[in-house]
């Protein structure tokens, strides 16, 4: 088996509050979803300090009631953020253990292990988890592992896609590829329903795990996966709905017995895991039940939720996601009645009205339930695996092509945003483009590279800026050719390039580098259909100032060239000007075509003179 095992790569779902390994066995044709030291196949992703050991695990959530404040979750909701990011500031006051601001606004989380404080980042304590999925694999591969697949949702930014990266190389892993999770569990479903497939079929993923939120619409055909369009929330999940839960029966204790448990952490742990449970029972049954020995001060704790209250607390979030379901098939440019299949994904997918919110959104289709939910992502993360390494000959071929969530492009003159990479475009992708010198005798061209959904350049989020420099001394209207560049890690590299010296410059929009975060990729979105109006008016008023700024240039050229009307020329010239260097926001649209019109009637009639 080790030799049938050497140089083999596993697919890691590394999640919020569950994660899962497996790997593609060659010589059985399928892939393996790896259970645990437990037993289990999935394994929590939680690590706990002692004053004797580190526990990851199955062991260190059992001991989490007793030791709250040095059992560390929720990892993922951390990881590639700040410490000032308003989910931090909100999350952190239900949180157990301490967390610090760190180096550069770096959440840092504070526990006692061994007698001593110990300060980690959230990349550390992912990586204790990736370790324990790895030695999970080595257990039962009975062979080292080295490389791996791991997924993260299709909403995460850069900066978080590089930390998750940057957890596996402290694991001791060679990341081959980030990969989002609503496309791996795609490729799952994909594989499994591919022998009933027949032409195009457009796929629905709905992936609601504990701590994030995915959905994406793919098209399958053969064996090409393209993703047309996605959208979530990294911070909506399961753990939200117990924390509602914990909420309501706090304040139901404490009006019991006239106390406030809310600086216990024990207690609150307790709480939590009895809620945690309660929820996992309401998606069969229609109430469950909490009860907890000597909660706190001596003081047991009885009572019950009903599926209809639970469902009541939580309805803001349900609706949430129907939302973003809508967003993601907008976006998409596709009529729900032309999804195919609904694929259910995460435990909470589990939950009765989510499923019936989603099944009525889509007009009663029947939902997918055919894969398991815990298991499909690390499922596709393992194909994805075995199709990255070498000497693998059953594993299917499959094409994954991945799409950009904004648009990309440079600012221009007029504080316009000129795309070059559209939104929702398939990566990996490479696109040229030609832009000009705007002034005489410019030697300099700077590249502001931007991106968003909104006309004006400034309303998007910069990525970054560099410059050109060499350009030859002439007329505006040197051409230059600006090329976007995006691989399939989604790393862009814009590169300026004077083709009549051959200088050049680049930069690249690295995974660390300030992307847009999931809610302000939405609000960018959300902005750009609020203000299309406004955003087709600040176009049409950008392009008669370029219209009349290009006539005026003109006439000056002629003026340099003829010794007639010079008067009437220059006359016409200093009103226009005036315009331009004006205040340009206190005028429409209208006052520049007006000018423009006037500029012409005084000038095209003196052109053939001119010319003689």
């Amino acid at each position: 088996m080790e030799k049938q095992c050497e140089g083999v790569a596993v697919g890691i779902d590394l999640g919020t509050t569950y994660s899962c390994v497996a790997v593609w066995l060659e010589h059985h044709n399928r892939v393996e979803i790896i259970h645990n030291y437990q037993g289990n196949k999935t394994t929590p992703s939680y690590v706990a300090f002692t004053d004797k050991q580190r526990l990851i695990g199955d062991a260190a959530k059992n001991q989490a009631a007793i030791n709250p404040t040095n059992t560390v979750f929720d990892a993922k909701r951390m990881i590639g953020r700040k410490y000032s990011d308003p989910y931090i500031q909100k999350d952190k006051l239900l949180w157990p253990f301490k967390v610090v601001p760190g180096a550069d606004d770096q959440p840092t989380i504070v526990v006692q292990h061994k007698g001593q404080e110990r300060r980690l980042c959230a990349e550390e304590v992912s990586a204790m988890i990736l370790m324990k999925m790895r030695q999970i694999a080595e257990a039962y591969l009975e062979s080292p592992v080295k490389n791996a697949v791991i997924t993260v949702p299709a909403y995460f930014n850069d900066s978080q896609r590089k930390a998750t990266r940057d957890a596996g190389t402290i694991a001791g892993l060679n990341v081959m590829r980030i990969i989002n999770e609503p496309t791996a569990a795609a490729i799952a479903y994909g594989l499994d329903k591919r022998s009933n497939c027949v032409g195009e079929r457009n796929i629905f993923v709905f992936d609601f795990g504990g701590g994030t939120f995915d959905v994406s619409l793919l098209t399958i055909k053969d064996k090409v996966f393209e993703i047309r369009a996605t959208a979530g929330n990294t911070h909506l999940g399961g753990e939200d709905f117990d924390n509602r839960m914990l909420n309501y029966f706090m304040q139901e204790f404490n009006k019991k017995n006239n106390v406030d448990i809310g600086g216990n952490s024990r207690a609150l742990r307790r709480l939590r895991n009895a809620c945690e449970r309660a929820k996992r029972v309401l998606s069969y049954n229609v109430d469950a039940c909490i009860e907890i020995d000597s909660l706190f001060q001596g003081t047991d704790f009885c009572s019950s939720i009903t599926r209809d209250r639970f469902e009541e607390l939580n309805m803001d979030l349900f609706r949430e996601c129907i939302d973003t379901i809508s967003k993601c098939l907008t976006d998409a440019n596709m009529d729900k009645n032309r999804v195919n299949d609904v694929v259910l994904v995460g435990g909470s997918s589990r939950i009765p009205k989510v499923q019936q919110l989603l099944q009525e959104f889509f007009n009663g289709k029947d939902l997918c339930r055919s894969i398991n939910p815990d298991e499909a992502v690390a499922f596709g993360a393992a194909v994805q695996a075995a199709l990255l390494s070498e000497g693998f000959k059953n594993v299917p071929k499959l094409v994954l092509h991945d799409v950009t969530p904004l648009s990309l492009g440079i600012l221009i003159e007029g504080d316009v945003m000129s795309v070059v990479i559209p939104r929702n475009t398939t990566i990996p992708v490479k696109k040229e483009q030609e832009y000009c010198t705007s002034k005489d005798n410019q030697t300099v061209l700077k590249f502001e590279v931007f991106e968003g959904e909104r006309a004006k350049a400034t309303d998007n989020n910069l990525l970054g800026w560099f410059e050109l420099s060499g350009i030859p001394e002439g007329p505006r209207g040197h051409r230059v050719m600006l090329t976007f560049d995006i691989d399939s890690n989604g790393i862009l590299y814009v590169t300026a390039e004077d083709e009549t010296t051959g200088n050049s410059n680049q930069i690249t929009i690295s995974n660390d580098t300030g992307r847009m975060s999931p809610k302000e990729v939405a609000r960018l979105i959300q902005e750009a259909r609020d203000y299309e109006a406004e955003d087709k008016m600040f176009l049409e008023k950008a392009r008669a100032k370029r219209d009349l700024d290009d006539y005026v240039y003109k006439m000056e050229k002629a003026l340099n060239v003829t010794k007639k009307n010079k008067g009437i020329i220059t006359k016409a010239i200093v009103k226009a000007k005036s315009l331009l260097d004006g205040d340009v926001d206190q005028h429409e649209k209208d006052v520049f075509e007006k000018n423009l019109k006037e500029l012409q009637n005084v000038f095209d009639p003196l052109m053939p003179r001119l010319e003689n």
